[in-house]
């Protein structure tokens, strides 16, 4: 499949979780663009370019509002939740019959369609909406920045731990995803696919230790965990069966699951998704 510029003349589109690490930026991206967006929230915090909406997938009190006059949706699952789909199903339900035709879900390159948590909404949306299309992103280089868990350590104690061995990711510049789900949002033709989003480059964690410390002078080191160790870490902190997935996750890109890399962001934006280096390089200069 081929890019293509041409956008349709679009209504509104609904940005869930525009505040967020992907929403914020698609919600500029279509503002730039000249679309009108509906930014929704939980806070509906004030947006530049959009208008801002309370919206909270747990309170079906505050959809109506969110959907009023949307054609086309960008899809954040609610935070930490191992069923989404036991709030968003009804949510796209409701969409479908107040007139929403394109649902471009962000899902997750380690979670296929049919797959657990966000694999379940994945599958449906196909049978939901004419138009769609699921972003399945590899890790985010993000998570090495601001007040990821990965950035608090780098920062505290020179050190990324991880349960990934020696295995590689294709890490991606949230920057990139909002590029694709904006094209996915008001091209002609909506990619009615799902994608596998990476950067150009798959690389292990000591190869993400080794070029923070050279792009910021500050030695960082990868610290190899167990599966289980890894686990108990993130337990303290979240509730044990999303620990136990999140370190499952590590696992198996120990065992080589996400060594990947796809041309996907390239195809559908006209440009090279961008590289480790230069997200370190920009977050160093304080503007990432």
């Amino acid at each position: 499949m081929t890019s293509t510029t041409t956008s349709t003349s679009t209504g509104t589109t609904l940005v869930i979780g525009a505040t967020g690490t992907t929403g914020s930026r698609v919600t500029a991206r279509l503002a730039a663009e000249g679309h009108r967006v509906r930014a929704a929230s939980r806070k509906a915090a004030p947006v530049d370019g959009a208008r801002a909406v309370r919206f909270d997938w747990n309170e079906p009190a505050s959809w109506d509002a969110a959907l009023a006059g949307v054609d086309r949706a960008y899809l954040v699952p609610p935070i930490g939740s191992s069923d989404p789909a036991a709030v968003m199903l009804p949510f796209l339900r409701q969409a479908r019959a107040t007139g929403v035709r394109r649902a471009v879900l962000l899902g997750s390159s380690a979670i296929p369609a049919g797959g657990p948590a966000v694999g379940q909404v994945h599958e449906a949306l196909p049978g939901l909406f004419p138009e769609w299309a699921v972003l399945r992103p590899s890790w985010f280089m993000q998570n090495f920045a601001g007040h990821a868990p990965h950035a608090r350590s780098i920062r505290e104690e020179g050190a990324i731990r991880t349960a990934s061995g020696d295995g590689r990711v294709g890490f991606i510049d949230a920057g990139d995803i909002a590029a694709v789900a904006v094209r996915a949002l008001t091209d002609e033709r909506a990619p009615d696919t799902d994608l596998i989003l990476t950067g150009p480059e798959a690389l292990s964690y000591d190869d993400v230790a080794a070029i923070i410390t050279e792009v910021t002078g500050r030695p960082v080191e990868h610290r190899h965990l167990t599966f289980e160790e890894l686990r108990d870490r993130w337990a303290a902190e979240i509730p044990l069966e999303f620990a136990t997935m999140l370190a499952g996750m590590d696992r198996a890109i120990a065992g080589g699951a996400e060594d990947r890399t796809t041309d996907a962001v390239a195809r559908l934006t006209g440009r090279p998704a961008g590289t480790l280096r230069a997200f370190v390089e920009r977050e160093v200069r304080g503007n990432g």
